[in-house]
């Protein structure tokens, strides 16, 4: 039985591991990354959206040729224009006519509108069009591929690295610091090996579930996931170990240690990892479904995390026996576990805890000055959107095209404002629109005539016919209309959102507003409406979970304050750097959203390692003996713990994306200011300052000896 249990735990990891191993490479098959996928089903832009059908024969998603020349485009070369825009039409994922190509009135620019299947591979599609333009392209001639298919096309690469990069550069900075942690060849690749197994089985699960429409998958969410995974996973290992080796020196046999090490670390990871998964299910309350998807998908990377944790490891440790901590030697030596020359009164964290004992007012009231401090800077933060061309940190072509389109033609162009409405409101939608200073011209699609588009002037509504018929004299056009408005400005700026803001209040409930600008308004108003709802709840979840692990009130309260606090100072720095350093335009209103979850879900992890332990020994020595012993045992393993957590999220800033740069940055600073600074001084400095009420209304604690009667290093 105690050969046979683990070899069974470790056989089926394997197994799981192994099946789902091979998903890596197959999340594209279930992912999107369609913004208004993420919308509420109610939201205008998802409306108008799922209405696109009723005006269009095909289902495309539109990109935007741009050709440009320093100087006026010859004959010749709008001739080879056109020869390129034919062997382009015959690419299959082209599901329409291009349009005729359109010059610019300063005659050194053309665009050309090309309709992409929106079922196929769009950036393949993309790709093909734009080896098309590079071997085609008359000489002197500049090409791109812009607008909504373009943009999509370079959001998709440069979330290629996800399978590949991403994993290579977390798995990598977490072997390292194993090694450091560990010195041993064997420790470092169980705890490695422990991680993967987990996120293999993870993606397996979510890989299903999105399959079947369960949960939605983004590539966000997988990048985040791999990410999640990785880093709890270890830091549960981190804590198990810790406790395996304390029990190796009091244990004679192996299966004894591995019980007491599992009894010391089950409570802990199980309230860590409740933890953080009760602050993720909390965004099953966003509209956006982007937000939403990603509680129950990284809650799944939580769950198999632990499981890994209290499973995989302990059956690999148990096999393996002392022989993992090789070359540092750990014997059955009882004595040294306790008294004087127990791990706790030597090394760093015991002279650290010394001094804390010596001013425990001192330093808690400057540690939160300090910090205080550095909140400060969070109102610089801006958090309002950006716009979709700033996305993209890598080079990008569809960038590139947009800011050439803006040059020569209405920046809207490509981009269009979709608006539906009834027949009986369709000249003073019109009239709305043209009188909106945004607003560049209008043209009008008819539900029961979808084959072609008719220009809107201030004379009224033109006939309506197939692309090319000549304008002819107004007509009345029975059910709804779809009207496009090109606007000004280009579509993903402020200007334009603007403008679609100024005309949704114009034309009240007559008309819904749609398109890439409409869609951008409504993810970033369900955003701050996910934030202002979710971050509250949040607190007072991870509130009760606190108080029942605890059996206290006060300490509870303060290690959530002091976590908030934490997560202030890391956004108010990140907005400094932001703003003064990386140059961002700005951030996503999630942003401030998922940091919060993971720093206040993974912060408290870590007031949970450590204060499950001082109540532990406070119930034994007291409550300020608890703390400075509490602190001492689990300093190391804790920073440890943070280390790795920080480098496994800094490693998302490798995937060129604006929102995973900023969110690496923001949990990696708060993870690496929590560990350090909040759990090590001001967390044991204010609970020492506190003394025996911290553990307010515990009967139990409250009436122990609250006297270090043997601090480390002295009687």
């Amino acid at each position: 039985m105690r050969v046979g249990l683990p070899i069974v735990l470790i056989a089926v990891w394997f197994v799981a591991a192994a099946v789902g191993g091979p998903y890596f490479g197959r999340v594209s098959e279930v992912s999107s990354n369609d913004g208004t996928s993420y919308l509420p089903s109610t939201a205008d832009a998802t409306v108008v959206q799922d209405r696109l059908g009723d005006f269009n024969d095909v289902d495309a998603i539109p990109a935007i040729i741009m050709f440009t020349s320093d100087s006026e485009l010859s004959a010749e070369e709008i001739d080879g224009i056109d020869a390129v825009l034919d062997e382009i039409d015959g690419i299959d994922a082209v599901v329409d006519e291009i349009s005729p190509a359109i010059p610019s009135d300063d005659g050194q620019g053309v665009q050309a509108f090309v309709p992409i299947d929106a079922a196929g591979d769009l950036d393949v599609a993309v790709e093909a069009i734009r080896a098309a333009l590079a071997s085609s392209t008359p000489d002197g001639v500049d090409a791109y591929v812009t607008g909504p298919a373009g943009f999509t096309a370079d959001l998709v690469e440069a979330f290629a690295g996800i399978d590949g990069l991403l994993l290579l550069v977390a798995l990598a900075a977490v072997l390292i610091i194993l090694v450091i942690v560990y010195r041993s060849p064997v420790l470092p690749f169980a705890v490695l090996a422990t991680s993967m197994f987990a996120l293999c089985t993870a993606l397996l699960t979510v890989w299903w579930l999105a399959k079947a429409g369960v949960v939605l998958l983004s590539g966000q969410t997988q990048g985040i996931l791999f990410i999640l995974v990785i880093g709890a996973a270890t830091d549960y290992s981190l804590l198990y170990v810790a406790r395996y080796r304390e029990a190796l020196r009091v244990h004679p046999t192996r299966w004894a240690a591995t019980g007491a090490a599992l009894k010391g670390s089950f409570e802990p990871i199980l309230a860590s990892g409740g933890t953080v998964i009760a602050g993720l299910l909390c965004l099953l309350l966003s509209d956006l479904e982007s937000n939403r998807s990603l509680g129950p998908v990284a809650a799944i990377g939580i769950v198999f995390a632990m499981l890994a944790g209290l499973s995989l490891l302990p059956a690999l440790l148990l096999v393996i026996g002392r022989a993992a901590f090789w070359p540092r030697r750990t014997g059955y030596d009882p004595d040294s576990a306790s008294g004087v020359d127990a791990p706790s009164s030597k090394g760093v964290w015991a002279a650290l805890s010394r001094v804390i004992v010596k001013r425990p007012r001192t330093i808690w009231v400057t540690t939160a000055a300090v910090l205080l401090g550095g909140a400060l800077g969070v109102v610089q933060l801006q958090a309002e959107g950006v716009p979709q061309s700033d996305l993209v940190l890598s080079e990008s072509d569809a960038r590139d095209g947009q800011i050439a389109l803006a040059e020569h033609f209405p920046g809207g162009s490509g981009s269009p404002a979709y608006i539906v409405t009834d027949e009986s409101a369709l000249e003073s939608t019109a009239a709305t629109l043209l009188a909106s200073p945004g607003i560049d011209s209008v043209s009008v699609t008819s539900a029961q005539s979808p084959s072609g588009t008719a220009p809107v002037t201030e004379d009224g509504v033109q006939a309506i016919g197939p692309p090319g018929t000549p304008p002819s004299a107004p007509t009345v056009v029975r059910g709804e209309v779809l009207l496009q408005a090109t606007l000004v400005d280009t579509a993903d700026s402020a200007a334009a959102q603007q403008t679609i803001r100024d005309v949704r209040a114009a034309l009240g409930d007559t008309a819904l507003v749609g398109g890439v600008t409409a869609t951008a308004i409504d993810t970033n108003d369900a955003s701050v409406r996910d934030r202002n709802l979710i971050i509250p709840i949040v607190l007072l979840v991870i509130l009760a979970i606190l108080m029942l692990l605890l059996r206290s009130v006060l300490a509870p309260v303060l290690l959530v304050l002091t976590t908030v606090l934490s997560f202030g100072t890391a956004m108010g720095v990140s907005a400094l750097v932001f703003n003064h350093v990386f140059g961002f335009t700005g951030a996503d209103p999630a942003v401030p959203l998922y940091g919060f979850v993971f720093l206040v879900a993974l912060g408290i992890d870590y007031n949970i390692f450590l204060m499950t332990r001082v109540r532990e020994e406070s119930l034994l020595h007291g409550t300020r003996a608890g703390v400075v012993r509490g602190l001492a045992v689990t300093g190391g393993v804790i920073t440890s713990a943070g280390v790795v957590l920080a480098a496994t999220f800094a490693a998302l800033g490798v995937i060129p994306i604006l929102f995973l740069a900023q969110l690496a940055f923001i949990v990696a600073f708060g993870v690496l200011l929590d560990t350090i600074v909040v759990r090590s001084l001001l967390v044991p400095a204010l609970s020492i300052d506190i003394g025996r009420a911290i553990w307010w209304p515990s009967r139990r604690l409250l009436h122990t000896d609250d006297r270090v009667r043997h601090p480390p290093g002295g009687r």
